[in-house]
């Protein structure tokens, strides 16, 4: 049996990846090893040596977000999906979860603060100007947060409590591209882990406390009901996003549970800030996942855009049958089509 290899690309992060090549490792899954991956320059034509790879660090470098596409196209299952990652960004997130009926609060994309590199005012003829700002503020409201419409670890984010923080915040905003979303007045927060888009592990957590002091140890008591809507909100973004690993956090405000993030292609997993109990949750289920793609790799998408996005995807085995068959097909001669009698047509004075 050809031994199939799941590999870890990772950066600066330490517990997650060491743990869970221990983890798959320590399965003894007949056929199935794991180990950090390792590349060089890569060869157009050289199929990649791993079956799947668990990606924590191609959102930061582009050569590892090229590699990992490269990889797709010759069947290898990337975790999380490299196209989706390449084409996502949280606005367009907020507007598939309206359709979805996911409630989010209401959210204003904005023109960039400067004019984006390589542009100047010519570029931007079709841009309203002045801004309705009177407009903005009366949909979202003058208390909310100004955050970039991709990026991630609160890098850019601004709380404003009225239009002169606003404009203020705005102003070192740059060429960024930023939305403006209202502040939900929570009363419960969640971080809801989702893998598999199956299983779901849902988390108390207080973004307003220190980062490692975040997740809570111990639940308040909440509804039954509520809990299950953000189980199921999360399964629903995640499913219509293509995310096999990602975190959904909801803010719950007057018992409607408003997803706030969840473009999360590289969720943070480390020990030292979700805690034993919940590290020990998160590698166990994405070690299984990752066996379970191995045993069916490589699965190879249609050569399209929606194919690599996750619409379609076969194993390579019945990629193959499918080949064969559509030679045949082509190399086939085309039998004449028996000619059908034509219709009789019933003629009806007026």
């Amino acid at each position: 049996m050809r031994m199939k290899k799941i590999g870890v690309l990772f950066g600066m992060e330490n517990s997650f990846p060491s743990a869970l090549v221990e983890q798959i490792n320590a399965r003894n899954v007949e056929g199935v090893t794991a180990e950090f991956v390792l590349t060089g320059a890569v060869e157009l034509d050289k199929p990649p040596a791993y079956a799947v790879i668990v990606d924590r660090i191609s959102h930061e470098v582009p050569f590892y977000r090229a590699f990992l596409k490269h990889a797709a196209s010759y069947g290898t299952v990337i975790i999380n999906n490299p196209f989706w990652g390449s084409a996502d960004d949280k606005f367009f997130n907020y507007t598939l979860a309206r359709k979805l009926g996911v409630a989010v609060p209401p959210t204003v994309i904005l023109p960039h603060k400067q004019h984006p590199r390589g542009t100047t005012g010519r570029s931007l003829r079709n841009l309203e100007f002045p801004l309705d700002w009177d407009a903005v503020f009366a949909y979202v409201g003058e208390e909310g947060f100004l955050k970039p419409i991709d990026g991630g670890g609160w890098r850019d984010v601004y709380h404003v409590h009225n239009r002169e923080e606003f404009f203020r915040a705005y102003d070192q905003s740059g060429e960024l591209c930023m939305m403006y979303q209202k502040a939900v007045d929570f009363t419960e927060y969640f971080r809801c882990y989702v893998v598999g888009q199956k299983k779901v592990r849902t988390m108390p957590y207080d973004p307003r406390k220190p980062h490692a002091e975040r997740y809570l140890q111990e639940p308040a008591g909440t509804r039954k009901k509520l809990l299950q809507r953000v189980r199921r909100d999360a399964l629903k973004l995640c499913r219509a996003l293509g995310y096999d690993f990602n975190t959904v956090e909801f803010a719950v405000e007057k018992g409607i549970p408003y997803a706030i993030d969840f473009m999360n292609p590289v969720p943070d997993a480390g020990l030292e800030a979700v805690g034993q109990a919940n590290f020990d949750w998160i590698v166990n289920e994405v070690a299984d996942l990752a066996i379970a793609k191995a045993k069916v790799a490589p699965q190879m998408p249609q050569l399209r855009w929606a194919g690599f996005l996750g619409a379609e995807a076969i194993p390579a085995r019945k990629a193959k049958r499918r080949r064969t068959a559509q030679k045949k097909a082509k190399a086939a001669p085309i039998k004449p089509k028996k000619q059908e009698p034509a219709p009789s047509v019933l003629l009806v004075e007026k």
